[in-house]
């Protein structure tokens, strides 16, 4: 009995030291939240022995086109793009532009040549070192006319960017250059006020030269994704969900409090808020219309109305009978009610539309660009009926024909809202019947880019503070100028606003042109955007700058 009794606890002993041989050490382990608790009562209690991450989660509303800085279009990709890589400088939490893969900058009397040292300590996410190199790479990268960037003019800027990228000079004209690894000198065509804003605009982000160069599809995939922002892509499932975490080779790690950021990819508004109502989201935008106006009704102190320049508007197609006839576009223009979409429908605190340009942006004096260029746009029925009746007979067009003219707007239930207004205010207000067809946001993008549309909703949030981010938008050889809008005059405007040295010639320049664009209408403005979104009590540490979607760098959770 005695020796089977020591046996027996001999083998229990060795048992219990393979068991807490098997244990982590308590505290030491990140754990990700699971959808099961234990259920071992006997288990060490989570405070003690498990750290919880804190993983934000949120919505990302369409499956981004590309997660590569130089082919990124839009805000699907952006917001995704502006926490896993940072620029030369960046918006910091008081709205300010500050140094950011750079340390320190200097700028030549003549205003011409910008000397960008940077920081010691900068590493991509998989160790390598981020250098001058990795800039002058990726941003000539970006102006090949090979790669197609839409973004390409954002570094027309620099001296041989244009020629290089229209074919009509080589990448050796372009004078963006490593001096050496913490040095890139770059020289600029003119002076371009707001250059060091643009460095931090995700065109102008650096790529890692040694692994682009290595796998031309480094960007379609986590396991392959390579970036040197504060977080890193950990995963994407396409069409489902993004989660980016951590990285901890960020320069500013210890800045950084999350964890990481799960996003679903979701398109449906009403959904996304039953989730966010339902717990699985600690933050949220776009809300949908109806749930905004409820909110600000009751006081909800989680929803917050964010600052934004940007402008929501319609596409004309001028390629396409009768939208080729500018009495037609004024016609519709005139007959649009915006005041009730941003009352009964939008109930986001936005702004009937008076322009393109949006409030917000300043002028050569620093007060309000809007203020001077004033009301460009009207209702007015019985004048707008008028002239779209007088366009439709010069094309040999009658009403009954719009039965065939379709809104084309990315899935979205506050999109679809707007849609069906115009709809019905183009219904009672002009006779015409115009259907509506909802699609993917990178499946609208590229049917405008085809031309393959006739009307289509669409947006603009600035890429920097001033008005020419606007303004060139509706060049004739602007990748942007979906409604393949033609104005030999306003083309001269827009060079003369992002050339000229004179602040009182670039900005009479923008007013002009903004001017001539609202009298050929080839887009009809809606609203300016304002960008509501819901936040949790226990997250805080989220910015908003003007340009850019809410910014989680720094953000935390406190339950």
């Amino acid at each position: 009995m005695k020796r089977s009794f020591i046996v027996i606890m001999s083998l229990l002993l060795v048992i219990a030291l393979l068991i807490t041989g098997c244990v982590p050490k308590g505290g030491d382990e990140v754990k990700e939240p699971t959808d099961t608790p234990s259920t071992d009562s006997s288990a060490t209690p989570p405070s003690e022995s498990k750290k919880e991450a804190k993983i934000l989660r949120t919505n990302n509303g369409s499956e981004p086109g590309s997660l590569d800085p130089a082919l990124a279009q839009g805000t699907h990709e952006s917001w995704v793009l502006d926490h896993t890589f940072e620029g030369l400088m960046k918006i910091d939490p008081d709205l300010k532009v500050v140094p950011g893969m750079a340390e320190e900058y200097m700028i030549s009397d003549d205003s011409l040549t910008y000397t960008f040292t940077l920081r010691d300590d900068i590493k991509w996410s998989n160790g390598d070192s981020v250098t001058a190199h990795d800039f002058e790479f990726a941003w000539k990268r970006a102006l090949d006319p090979e790669l197609a960037s839409d973004y390409a003019h954002q570094l027309y800027y620099i001296k041989g960017g244009e020629a290089y990228n229209t074919g009509e000079g080589t990448v050796d004209d372009v004078l963006v250059k490593a001096l050496d690894d913490k040095t890139l000198e770059v020289t600029l065509e003119a002076p371009t006020a707001y250059f060091l804003e643009l460095t931090a605009f995700y065109t102008l982000y650096p790529v890692n030269k040694k692994v682009v160069e290595s796998d031309p599809d480094w960007a379609k995939n986590a396991s392959t994704h390579v970036s040197n922002g504060p977080f890193t892509l950990t995963e994407w499932e396409h069409n489902a969900t993004i989660k980016i975490r951590k990285n901890e080779n960020y320069y500013d790690s210890a800045s950084v409090k999350l964890d990481g950021v799960d996003f679903d990819i979701i398109d449906d508004e009403n959904t996304t808020w039953q989730k966010y109502e339902g717990g699985d989201y600690d933050f949220l935008t776009p809300l949908p219309q109806a749930v905004v106006a409820q909110m600000k009704d009751n006081n909800n102190p989680e929803l917050i109305i964010g600052a934004e320049v940007g402008t929501y508007y319609y596409n004309l197609n001028s390629k396409v009978k009768p939208f080729n006839n500018i009495k037609v576009r004024r016609g519709l223009s005139m007959t649009l009610d915006r005041q009730t979409i941003v009352n009964k429908i939008a109930q986001g605190g936005q702004i009937a539309a008076e322009g393109v340009v949006p409030f917000g942006l300043p002028d050569e004096n620093g007060k309000e660009y809007r203020d001077a260029v004033g009301k460009l746009v009207e209702y007015n029925v019985e004048e707008g009926k008028k002239l779209f009746l007088e366009g439709l007979a010069e094309e040999g067009m009658k009403i009954e024909d719009f039965k065939n003219i379709v809104i084309l707007y990315n899935t979205s239930e506050a999109h679809k809202k707007i849609a069906q207004a115009a709809q019905e205010m183009w219904r009672v207000n002009l006779g015409i019947e115009i259907q509506l067809e909802n699609v993917d946001f990178q499946v609208k993008l590229d049917r405008e880019k085809a031309g393959d549309y006739h009307i289509s909703r669409a947006g603009w949030i600035g890429d920097y503070m001033d008005p020419i981010t606007f303004i060139e938008l509706w060049e004739s050889n602007s990748s942007f100028n979906d409604a393949k809008y033609n104005s030999p005059e306003y083309d001269q405007l827009v060079k003369i606003a992002k050339t000229s040295p004179d602040p009182n010639e670039r900005f009479d320049a923008m007013r002009k042109a903004e001017q001539i664009v609202m009298e050929d209408m080839p887009i009809v403005p809606v609203y300016f955007y304002t960008q509501p979104y819901a936040q949790k009590s226990y997250v805080t540490g989220v910015y908003k700058p003007l340009v850019n979607y809410p910014k989680l760098t720094y953000a935390d959770i406190n339950k």
